[in-house]
Order: structure tokens, then sequence, then C-alpha cells
């Protein structure tokens, strides 16, 4: 038999072994989420980008080149009057045969012009857009008096010319009431107002609306009770 002998140290591989840390599983790393896409403009905003651009770019090509601080009411007035040439509306001369017809039978040689519609409504987007690229308002040359004075003529002129006259759009107004309804009111409130103790303090008034009384009115019994009592008396006497 084998005679137990006394345990020896561990081996160097076991203890290596015992020793390793165990590796622990790492996810793999999530995708972020997709910014948002930036948002949409609007149909306005995006037109009055695009026409702001425009405008900067005719003062850049202008001769002599001008910048936007020098920029007045008679510069704005020469940028619509150059986009004359880009208009898709007859505008009838004076000296035409068609001029004044609305609806004209055969064409002219009349010269297209811009609507003015269409000029008013820019200048309104690039009086907007000269005060959001932080300009003061003081100095906005679209907002000028000259140029408000040539939208009117050529509101005046074209309106003439093509034989539609101009109507300024109305603000809708609540209905006025019936005259009969007027008056029930108005009967109403002077009954609500009379003062109380009248012999007529406690009816009603035409619209139905009980006028406002501290003491209540005697009703047909109370007053005929009150008669009938008073016979008796009378009779004593």
């Amino acid at each position: 038999m084998d005679s137990p002998g006394t345990a020896g140290p561990p081996s160097s591989s076991a203890a290596g072994d015992a020793q390793q840390p165990v590796a622990l599983a790492v996810a793999p790393p999530q995708p972020q989420p997709m910014p948002p896409p930036p948002q949409q403009l609007s149909r306005y905003e995006s037109q009055k980008r695009r026409d702001w651009n425009t405008f900067l770019q005719y003062l850049r090509n202008h001769r002599p080149p001008l910048t936007l601080a020098r920029c007045s009411g008679a510069h704005v007035i020469e940028f619509l009057k150059y986009l004359d040439q880009f208009g898709k509306t007859k505008v009838h001369a004076s000296g035409c045969a068609h001029y004044g017809q609305p609806s004209p039978p055969a064409p002219c040689p009349c010269p297209l012009r811009q609507a003015w519609g269409s000029l008013d409504a820019l200048i309104g987007r690039l009086r907007a857009a000269y005060e959001e690229s932080g300009h003061a308002p003081e100095s906005n040359p679209f907002a000028a008096r000259a140029v408000r004075i040539y939208l009117r003529e050529v509101r005046d002129g074209q309106a003439k010319a093509r034989g539609i006259p101009y109507e300024k759009k109305k603000r809708k107004r609540t209905p006025a009431l019936p005259a009969g309804a007027a008056g029930e009111g108005a009967s109403s409130s002077s009954a609500a107002a009379a003062v109380p103790g009248r012999g007529e303090g406690g009816e009603q008034s035409g619209s139905g609306t009980t006028a406002a009384s501290p003491l209540p009115s005697p009703t047909g019994a109370q007053a005929e009770g009150s008669s009938v009592a008073a016979a008796p008396s009378t009779s004593r006497v």
C-alpha cells in the first residue's frame, strides 16, 4: 500500500486558471437615432426667401453697385419697374382700341406688366424680410411713402386700362338686429330700469323679460280681497 503523502502546493497552471478574470459579455453599440429632419418652410416663407435673394442679387448687379444700407424707396421703385419685363398681365395703353375693355376681342401689341396684386404682395414679403434680417424698421425702404404712392398709381392705372375696377375687400360685420328686436330690447331695458312702485311695476315687457322689483306686486285675488274688505267699513260709516 502506498502511504498517503502530504498534499503539495497547487500547480501553477491550476492557480493561473483560478486567478484569470471572467470576461463579461459586452453588448454591441446601439445605433443612434437619426436626428429629426429640419422643419419644412411654409410656402410663404419659401417665397419670401426667394424674393429676398432676388433683390440682393439685383443690388449686386446694379450699376453702380448698390448696398442695402444705401437703398431707398426710389431704388425699390426701380426694382419693381425692372420686374415688369417678366410680367404676364396685359395692360392696354391709353391709345389702344381695347383700352378699358375687360375682355378684348382681339390681341393687341400692348406690353405685359406685373399685376398690381403681385407687386403689392412682393413688397409685403420684402418689407418683412428686411426687418427679420436685423435692420431697423425706421430705415425700411420697402415701407417708404414713395413706394406706397407708386403702388397706388399702378393699381388705379391697371384698373382703368383693363376695365376692371378695384374693389377693396370689406370686413365682415355682425348683422344688425331687426327693428322689432331692437325695439323689444329697448323696452326690456327701460322696464328693467324703471322705478318699482308704479301700478305696472311687476308686469312683463314686450320681450318677455320680467322687470326687477324688490317688492312683489299684488295679485288679482289680493286686490279683490282688499276691495271687498274695504266695502263694509264704508257702509258702516
